[in-house]
């Protein structure tokens, strides 16, 4: 205890033949604390991702939602008359209509 106070300790011969380990010690701690620090902010990154991704996804339902809804023939019919373009729901289906080659 006296040379911890003292000071003493530090030039020790069984502390100074330690310091190698120490400063390996040291290393290994600073490259842990950096890389739980990358993983945290990576990790904060991916959450940030993930709820972008979800609003992205709600607003492709609700515009797919809306599309749908639109292109409903009796939609569309409804926006044909309300704009006056006289196009009229044909009655009967399409015929096929064959040419002869000469």
């Amino acid at each position: 205890m006296k040379s911890f106070l003292g000071g003493t300790i530090l030039t020790d011969e069984r502390f100074t033949k330690q310091l190698p380990f120490l400063g390996l010690l040291s290393l290994f701690a600073l490259a842990l604390i950096t890389n739980r620090n990358w993983s945290e902010r990576t990790i904060r990154q991916i959450e940030v991702v993930q709820d972008t991704l979800d609003e992205l996804r709600s607003e492709s339902i609700t515009l797919s939602a809306r599309l749908m809804d639109a292109s409903r023939p009796s939609e569309v019919v409804e926006k044909v008359e309300a704009a006056g373009l006289g196009l009229e729901e044909p009655v009967r289906p399409p015929m096929k209509i064959i040419v002869q080659k000469k």
